[in-house]
């Protein structure tokens, strides 16, 4: 199984200011040269880095402390201390940081790279020479640097996609993802293959002709099963994946002899979770329509949902993918106003 986490509990620190230098100039020929006291260097910043190559929050579970560089004290002949180096934080886009205690939200990355000064270092304390006047001309005063801070954070993931696909187990989810782009999530014969969420990218006009292509980005989630809100199965940690996808696309086994009843389960499970993600757009998609029977069971399916968008696919003979790209496409664009873009981002409360 591949290392993936959706959280992280860290604890951060910045750097402390180095102290100020309490020195005079002393050479050949010059006995009393006046005050010499360099100031401290100033400390490390944390600071979190959004990187699209990143797509887990795996890397902070087994680092769970960062801390910056304290900054280097003064030296005599006014030589500044060296600042500290920063503690820069990797995150993958769709990062969530919290206040460990008491949940705030304290920032929500979105898709763009971009960096986030989080906790700044502390100051550092200034020498002696900057305290020398007319009236005390060789002054023993330096400022001690200024101490860093330490916060105790919750990082959450919560992935990007436009479109999420929802379905019970062997439902054919992986299998289409697969069919529709170039991820490769593992497929195999029995439930709860999937085990972590699965991205991938899904080039729209590629199924049609004298279309330009667009890119609209598809997220697989592990399967549900019935009573999923309560914690069978793997549970619902994953849906908050799909919170932010601007569609839904319900996949249902038509091999299976409780196809007509598996959607209404869906939805329930996804409305005890949140109500939020029973009113995004949604498509039902038939799965393995290559199998026998399959074609009575889709217009069954039809005529029990004839307020929804029912489709048949089968990713074996690639019927009706076509179909349920362009749908997918529709979805993406009646929502965003542009085929494939960023959607815009709503705080999700589960």
């Amino acid at each position: 199984m591949q290392k993936f986490a959706d959280e992280a509990l860290i604890e951060v620190s910045s750097g402390s200011g180095g102290n100020g230098c309490v020195a005079f100039r002393r050479e050949k020929y010059v006995p009393k040269g006046g005050p010499a006291g360099g100031d401290g260097g100033r400390g490390g910043d944390v600071i979190f880095e959004v990187r699209r190559n990143l797509r887990t929050l795996a890397h902070l579970r087994y680092r769970p402390s960062f801390r910056a560089e304290n900054g280097r004290d003064g030296e005599g002949s006014c030589r500044f201390g060296r600042n500290g180096a920063d503690a820069v934080i990797p995150v993958p886009p769709g990062t969530i940081l919290k206040d460990g205690d008491t949940g705030e939200i304290i920032r929500d990355f979105g898709r763009e790279p971009g960096r986030f000064v989080f906790l700044s270092g502390g100051r550092g304390g200034w020498g002696n020479v900057h305290f020398k006047s007319p009236v005390n001309q060789a002054p023993r005063k330096a400022l001690p640097g200024q101490a860093g801070e330490k916060r105790c954070l919750r990082v959450e993931l919560q992935i990007l996609a436009d479109i999420g696909l929802v379905g019970f187990p062997n439902a054919g989810k992986s299998s289409l993802l697969r069919r529709f782009t170039n991820a490769r999530p593992k497929v195999a014969p029995y439930p709860f293959t999937t085990k972590i969420p699965n991205l991938g990218v899904l080039t729209a006009g590629s199924f049609r002709r004298n279309e330009a292509a667009r890119d609209i980005i598809l997220a697989d989630i592990p399967g549900l099963i019935e009573g999923a809100s309560g914690g069978a199965g793997l549970g619902i940690r994953f849906l908050k994946h799909i919170s932010r996808t601007a569609g839904l696309v319900f996949l249902i086994d038509l091999s299976e002899d409780s196809f007509l009843t598996a959607f209404d389960i869906l939805y329930n499970e996804l409305r005890s979770f949140s109500a939020g993600l029973t009113g995004k757009p949604r498509i039902l998609a038939g799965t393995k329509m290559d199998l026998p029977d399959t074609a009575l069971r889709l217009q069954a399916l039809q005529e029990k949902y004839s307020g929804e968008q029912v489709l048949g696919v089968s990713v074996v003979s690639g019927e009706g993918l076509g179909g349920l790209a362009a749908a997918i496409e529709g979805v993406v664009e009646r929502m965003t106003g542009s085929p494939g873009s960023p959607f815009p981002e709503e705080e999700f409360q589960p």
